[in-house]
């Protein structure tokens, strides 16, 4: 084991003696030490809950024969961080979670990992130090928070953030606004719809690195509790199958993450986050092409929150993620070993889809396409990305012309003093991995502007947005505009043209055009201190998932 190289042979009884200071006794040191990372902390939703699971996680590890020691990581809750500086830390701290992890499982030498995460940055960021470990590791995610209620409906945070917007145009009062932010988010959980955190957690299961049924049993649900307490004694026995990340998270079991994904119509963060996690790994590919090519394939069969008024709650109760890949199991990778130690056909064998209202046939699917669309052209030569899945029908192909903000603050300024009209297409630039620093979501305009009820405006970006954004909003454009990206070289006016059918983002400038005018930008600078500056100089674009490369 490795652990052995800490409790081992007569040179390591300091390292014994500072174990024994822990309550490890003679018959401890010869059981596999497991490490818990765990993500708790009381000031995010969800992981209010984690310090229970934690406990039940340790007694499946003890009844199993292994050794728990639990350690700590950070977590950042995207909606409070939202629309000020803070959020330029939330994907950033992606790669502060993996190097964390990374480092307690090193320094100490631990056989075996379980993650026990929630949230959107910090499940990529924990599957990231597995991939880069590679050591036995199994995840638990935290699971969904129950919707809210209000005047008999159900609520989730979206409603709250366009509420804002809503309030702003005069749709609501202010009396409104106050019930539905008191109602909205009414426990522990990843925020109840589809957004990124719960995508995640979708996409961790069907790569085969939790257990099945993980990712939609919800936060306060006690079949959580007894997930944890399973995957605590599954881990000792991976530690002695030997069974590592890499043979579990392979490109076929990404391509079925990506399936599930589109087929879900899950957030477009997903695509900075799978690419980050891949690039751990050896012998595995995943670009956003791939995402692109399997959104033609696969259809979307499920629309949940931001896409409907269906909730985590109702994917849950029609089957979960088993149900989903076993409508998909013609078109993915059924061979696939997971954590269980069984082939993903083993694990979905007998699952069932409770409600085909909710989970789709193949045959009568919501789009004939998955939920993700990659657009090119010259505004976007390396890519962008939208959440087709939540578009409207008529909003799928559309030109309009160009308002153009250098900043987030600007654009939301710019929305709430009426300076925003239809048939325009809002541009906001300079917010990307490294120009932002640190790729802010632009949920507040896109909320805004959905609040405020616009039915003929587009957003692009350089920057991203929550899982929880609807509407024609283009993210992650690269290059992006402090790479002297063609996002650039937009000035007020200019006729901006989106084709999502045919996967195009174009402005009406020819080459020459762009370059004429990229030769005269000048950037603002954003002068940042810290653990920002360092990022902002070694983040890679998002197309390549915004990982740090030196």
């Amino acid at each position: 084991m490795r652990s052995d190289e800490i409790k081992k042979g007569f040179e390591r009884a300091p390292h014994r003696s500072l174990l024994r200071a822990c309550g490890l006794t003679d018959e401890d040191f010869k059981k596999p030490f497991i490490g818990i990372a765990n993500s708790y902390t009381n000031i995010v939703p969800g992981h209010l809950h984690l310090k229970s699971l934690a406990e039940a996680v340790k007694a499946g590890v003890n009844q199993a024969g292994g050794i728990p020691f639990e350690f700590h990581t950070m977590a950042i809750c995207d909606g409070i961080a939202m629309n000020h500086d803070g959020m330029r830390y939330s994907l950033a701290s992606r790669e502060i979670i993996a190097d964390t992890v990374e480092s307690m499982i090193q320094a100490h030498r631990l056989d075996g990992l379980i993650l026990l995460s929630s949230c959107d940055k910090i499940v990529p960021g924990m599957l990231m130090a597995a991939a880069r470990l590679n050591i036995p590791s199994i995840a638990v995610t935290g699971g969904p928070m129950l919707p809210g209620e209000c005047q008999g409906k159900n609520v989730d945070l979206i409603n709250v953030y366009e509420g804002v917007g809503a309030l702003k145009e005069g749709r609501i009062s202010p009396k409104d606004l106050e019930e539905l932010e008191k109602c909205a988010c009414p426990g522990p959980g990843s925020c109840a719809g589809l957004f990124t955190a719960n995508s995640m957690a979708c996409l961790t299961e069907a790569i085969g690195m939790s257990l099945p049924g993980c990712a939609t049993v919800h936060a306060i649900d006690s079949k959580k509790l007894q997930i944890a307490r399973l995957s605590g004694a599954r881990i000792v026995e991976m530690v002695k199958e030997d069974l590592r990340p890499a043979d579990i998270m392979t490109q076929e079991a990404f391509e079925n993450a990506i399936a599930v994904d589109v087929a879900l119509g899950g957030s477009t963060n997903t695509t900075l986050h799978l690419p980050a996690i891949a690039a751990e790994l050896d012998n595995v590919d995943v670009n956003l092409d791939l995402f692109d090519e399997l959104s033609k394939k696969i259809p979307h069969i499920a629309a949940i929150s931001p896409a409907s008024e269906n909730h985590m709650i109702d994917l849950e109760r029609a089957g979960g993620i088993p149900a989903v890949l076993k409508v998909l199991e013609e078109r993915i990778n059924l061979n696939v070993i997971t954590c269980t130690g069984k082939t993903l056909k083993e694990n979905i064998k007998n699952a069932k889809v409770k409600d085909p209202n909710i989970i789709r046939p193949l045959d009568d699917p919501i789009h004939k396409q998955g939920g993700i669309a990659v657009l090119k052209g010259n505004l976007a030569p390396r890519g962008s990305v939208v959440k087709q899945a939540a578009v409207k029908d008529d909003m799928l192909t559309y030109s309009g012309t160009a308002k153009v903000f250098n900043s987030e603050e600007e654009c939301v300024k710019a929305i709430f003093d009426g300076e925003i009209e239809e048939g325009c297409v809002i541009v906001i630039r300079y917010e990307g991995p490294k120009g932002g620093p640190g790729m802010r979501e632009m949920l507040n305009p896109t909320s805004a502007i959905a609040g405020m009820g616009f039915e003929k405006v587009a957003l692009i970006t350089d920057g991203r947005f929550s899982g929880g954004t609807r509407g024609p909003c283009i993210g992650h454009i690269s290059p992006e505009a402090a790479e002297g990206g063609p996002i650039a070289a937009l000035e007020d006016g200019d006729i901006i043209e989106i084709n999502i059918p045919k996967r195009r983002l174009n402005v009406k400038l020819s080459d020459d055009e762009i370059k004429e005018r990229l030769a005269k930008v000048e950037q603002p600078t954003r002068k940042v201190k810290g653990w920002l500056r360092r990022y902002q100089k070694l983040a890679t674009s998002a197309d390549k998932g915004a990982i740090l490369r030196s």
